[in-house]
């Protein structure tokens, strides 16, 4: 990977550790089926009125819309609804990355070089030791709910690489249009018909405004412009390479769970964090230096 895009990746783990503390506060608000559904529903709206089609084929525009938009947030909005910690949630979620590797080298026969793969190995590591340090937080379900989450982002990311769309940002935005129904069927019948409609009309008051303000971060910083970046750099690199970056996402997690919302971690989980990014940063390759053309140069 290039400069460039590592501190693109970078900044994509930011913009989706801080998409916890926004699901946090949009929870507050809107039943979390009816609030995952409408984080899709007011991008997929203007998408289909003003987007061109991505050009990719259907089946891999529905298995990214199902994998990363639906599966991925039915489980994770109803783990931190009943019960699971934020920073642990960000934790926990970012198991996607290696599940997105190991899918990647048997679903794609993706390559996993030595190098990535200690990389990914002191990661692990740092993970697991958070969330061994942490396991007292939080019951099995959510932890159980949360891991299914990241086992649909994994598929999803497959499913954004194999699209290979020309416009990340349409694919991104197109992929909006998949989920709303589904989770809208699903609040009706896991939450009822009229919990996430009056939650909405509560909107328009004062009260109502972190809701708001979350929903929008959600998805607008969330969803169009993490997911859009995302989907450009899995395009670009294999799934081993790119995965890996979002396990930078629960340091940042964490740390904003801390800040704003006073869950403290301990001087193992600090440590734990550090080992993390350092296994970020060895497990991705580094760029390949251009061949220089020897054509026409005369030896010495």
């Amino acid at each position: 990977m290039t400069i460039r895009h590592r501190l693109l990746a970078g900044f994509v783990a930011i913009l989706w550790g801080g998409n916890f503390i926004a699901i946090h506060v949009g929870l507050e608000h809107f039943p979390p089926l009816f609030l995952a559904a409408i984080r899709f529903l007011v991008l997929a709206v203007p998408t289909v009125l003003l987007v061109p089609w991505p050009r990719v084929p259907l089946r891999w525009l529905l298995g990214f819309g199902v994998g990363f938009g639906t599966v991925q947030f039915i489980f994770l909005f109803i783990a931190m609804d009943i019960g699971m910690p934020t920073g642990l949630a960000s934790l926990v979620l970012q198991a996607s990355a290696p599940f997105t590797v190991l899918l990647g080298a048997l679903l794609l026969h993706e390559r996993i070089s030595p190098r990535q793969g200690i990389g990914i190995a002191f990661a692990l590591l740092g993970l697991a030791t958070i969330a061994v340090s942490r396991a007292q937080v939080a019951a099995v379900l959510p932890v159980l709910l949360t891991l299914l989450g990241a086992l649909g982002w994994a598929f999803g990311n497959l499913a954004s690489r194999l699209a290979a769309a020309p416009n990340p940002m349409h694919l991104t935005l197109w992929m909006t249009v998949v989920p709303p129904i589904p989770l809208l069927a699903m609040s009706m019948i896991w939450e009822g018909s009229s919990a996430g409609w009056e939650a909405l009309r509560t909107t328009v008051t004062p009260a109502g405004l972190p809701g708001v303000v979350a929903l929008g971060y959600i998805a607008v910083l969330g969803t169009l412009v993490g997911s859009g970046l995302w989907v450009g750099l899995m395009r670009r690199y294999p799934a081993g390479v790119v995965a890996p970056y979002s396990l930078l996402v629960p340091v940042v997690g964490i740390g904003l769970a801390a800040t704003f919302l006073g869950e403290r971690p301990s001087a193992v989980e600090l440590v734990a964090a550090t080992v993390i990014v350092c296994g970020v940063l060895l497990g991705t390759p580094r760029p390949v230096a251009p061949a220089v053309s020897t054509k026409g140069v005369v030896p010495a």
